[in-house]
C-alpha cells in the first residue's frame, strides 16, 4: 500500500480539531510538521504592584540566610514549581483525620478494580474483611461481582456472593442479576436459568427487565431463539414490559443469525411501540450489523433511514463507521467520516483511534499504523487492549517481531490488563512467526494468570501445530477445548455494541 493513498488520512490525525476549534478549510494541509497553537494568557496581578498600596511603615521578618530582594515572582522567566490547590488545608486535614490503614486498602481495592485486575482485588478485599474498622457494603460486593463476571469467573463471583449472605447483606434483585450476569458471560445458560429460578422464589428479589434483558442476551448469543420466545412470554405473564434494550438485543441476535425478517419485525414493532421506540443505540445495533459483515451498501442505507427517523448519530455511530469502512480499505470515505467528526465538533476518543490503527494493522501498514498511535499518545488519548493487540497483529502481519515484544513490554507499562484477547493477538504473533516454544509459553502464561482461552486461542495454536505436522498437540489442545469453556462475550475485539454490558 503507497502512502501516497492515504495522505488525506495522515492530514487527518496529524491536525486533530480542538474541542473549542471550529473546522477551517481546506482540511488536507502540509503533514511535514504538526501545528502548534499558542495561547497567551493575561498574568494577575503581581504582588509588588499589592505591596506598594501597603502602609510603608509595615516591616517584613525574613528568615535567616533569606535575601529579601529577590522573589520566585520578581525574577521574570523564573520557573514556577509550584501549583497552586484549591482547598489545600481541607485536603491535609481530612488525610490527617483519616485512618491511614483504611484509605490505603480501600483506595487500593479501587484501583484493582478500576484496572480489572480481579485476582488482586479479591486478595486486598481478604485483607479488608480481617481489619476490625470493615463493615460489608452492599455496593463493594456489586462491584465485585460485576468485575468477576466481566473477567470470566463465575465459580468465584458465586462464592463471593455466599460470603456476602453469610455477612449478614440482604440480597437484591439488582445483586443477583449481577451473579447471573457472571454466568451468561461465560455462557452457563442452565446456571444463569437455576439463579431465575431462585430469584422468583424470594418476594424482595423478583426479576425486572434487567434480569431478563441479561438472560435474554444469552439465550441470543448461544443461538436459542426458542428459549427468547419462551423468556418474552413469562415477561407478559408477570407484567414486565421490554425496554428498548431489550429489544436492541433481540435485533442484534437476529441480525447475527442472519434472520434478518425477525429483525425487521421486531424494528416495526419499535416504531409503532409508543413506549420501545428505537434510538442511537437501535442505530449503532443495526449498521454495526452490517458494516462488521462488510455490507456496506446496507450499512449506509440503514444510516440514512434512522436519520429519516430523526435519530441523530453520536461519537459510536461514526467509530462503527469508521471501523467498517476501514475493515474493506474504503480509506477515502474512512477519512470523510473523521472530517464530519471534525465539522460537527464530535470527539476523537480512543475507539476511533484504534479503528484506524486496525485499518493499517491489518493489512501490515506499520508506518502508518505507529504514526497514528503516536498521534493518539500525543493528543492525550489513552491505549486500550484493543489498541495493543492490534499494534501487535500489525507487526505479526509485516513480520517486524521484535516490536511484537516492545509493544507487550509497553502494556505492562501503561497498566493495561492482559485478557483473553491480549493473550490471543500475542499468540497470533507467535504463530506468525513460527516459534512455537514461545507460543507455548505465552498459553502457559495466559494459564498461570486465570484468563480463560475461547474458540479463536484454540484456532490459532491448532493452526500453528497443524503447518508442522505435530498431531499429538492437536489433539491434545482439542481435548482441552472440550473441557473448556470458550465464550467469552465482551473481548472481543469488534466495535459491535453490546447493549447491556453494563447490566
Amino acid at each position: 500500500m503507497s502512502t501516497a493513498s492515504l495522505s488525506s488520512i495522515s492530514s487527518l490525525i496529524l491536525t486533530p480539531l480542538h474541542p473549542q476549534q471550529k473546522l477551517t478549510y481546506p482540511t488536507y494541509i502540509s503533514t511535514k510538521y504538526p501545528q502548534l497553537i499558542r495561547c497567551k494568557i493575561a498574568s494577575s496581578p503581581s504582588r509588588s504592584s499589592k505591596s506598594s498600596s501597603e502602609p510603608k511603615n509595615k516591616k517584613r521578618i525574613w528568615k535567616e540566610g533569606e535575601f529579601p530582594a529577590l522573589s520566585e515572582n520578581s525574577i521574570p522567566g523564573f520557573p514556577k514549581t509550584r501549583t497552586q490547590i484549591k482547598n489545600v488545608k481541607k485536603k491535609l486535614d481530612r488525610k490527617a483525620k483519616a485512618k491511614a490503614w483504611v484509605n490505603t486498602v480501600t483506595e487500593s481495592l479501587s484501583d484493582l478494580i478500576f484496572k480489572k485486575q480481579w485476582l488482586q482485588a479479591l486478595e486486598v478485599f481478604e485483607m479488608l474483611r480481617k481489619q476490625s474498622f470493615y463493615h460489608p457494603k452492599e455496593g463493594t460486593y456489586m462491584k465485585l461481582l460485576v468485575l468477576l463476571g466481566k473477567s470470566g469467573q463465575p465459580r468465584r463471583a458465586h462464592e463471593l456472593f455466599d460470603t456476602m449472605i453469610e455477612e449478614g447483606l440482604e440480597p437484591t434483585s439488582e445483586l443477583y442479576t449481577a451473579l447471573m450476569a457472571a454466568y451468561c458471560r461465560s455462557n452457563l445458560i442452565d446456571k444463569a436459568f437455576s439463579i431465575l429460578a431462585k430469584m422468583k422464589g424470594l418476594p424482595l428479589c423478583q426479576p425486572d427487565v434487567f434480569t431478563y434483558s441479561t438472560l435474554i442476551k444469552t439465550c441470543i448469543d448461544a443461538a436459542r431463539f426458542d428459549l427468547v420466545e419462551s423468556l418474552y412470554e413469562e415477561m407478559d405473564e408477570r407484567g414486565i414490559i421490554p425496554n428498548t434494550v431489550t429489544q436492541n438485543i433481540v435485533l442484534s441476535g437476529y441480525g447475527k443469525a442472519g434472520k434478518f425478517d425477525q429483525m425487521e419485525k421486531i424494528l416495526s414493532e419499535m416504531l409503532q411501540s409508543p413506549t420501545c421506540k428505537p434510538d442511537v443505540w437501535t442505530m449503532n445495533t443495526i449498521i454495526a450489523l452490517f458494516g462488521n459483515n462488510g455490507h456496506i451498501e446496507m450499512m449506509e442505507r440503514w444510516y440514512e433511514k434512522f436519520r429519516d427517523f430523526g435519530i441523530e448519530p453520536e461519537t459510536r455511530t461514526f467509530n462503527i463507521l469508521i471501523g467498517a469502512y476501514g475493515k474493506k480499505r474504503m480509506y477515502d470515505k474512512m477519512s470523510t467520516v473523521m472530517e464530519y467528526m471534525r465539522k460537527l465538533e464530535f470527539p476523537w476518543t480512543t475507539s476511533t483511534y484504534n479503528n484506524v490503527i486496525e485499518a493499517f494493522s491489518d493489512v501490515g501498514d506499520v508506518k502508518n499504523m505507529e504514526f497514528t498511535f503516536n498521534q493518539m499518545r500525543t493528543e492525550g488519548m489513552r491505549a486500550d487492549t484493543k489498541t495493543i493487540c492490534c499494534l501487535v497483529k500489525g507487526y505479526a502481519n509485516a513480520g517486524v517481531f521484535h516490536k511484537v515484544v516492545s509493544t507487550a513490554q509497553l502494556a505492562g507499562r501503561l497498566e493495561i490488563p492482559e485478557n483473553t484477547s491480549f493473550f490471543n493477538s500475542v499468540l497470533f504473533a507467535c504463530a506468525k512467526a513460527e516459534d512455537l516454544m514461545e507460543m507455548e509459553r505465552v498459553y502457559r502464561r495466559m494459564k498461570e494468570k486465570q484468563c480463560q482461552p475461547n474458540d479463536t486461542t484454540f484456532d490459532t495454536m491448532i493452526e500453528a501445530y497443524r503447518k508442522v505436522g505435530m498431531n499429538d498437540k492437536i489433539y491434545d489442545l482439542e481435548q482441552e477445548r472440550e473441557k473448556t469453556i470458550i465464550t467469552i462475550p465482551g473481548e472481543e475485539l469488534s466495535e459491535l455494541m453490546d447493549p447491556v454490558s453494563d447490566v
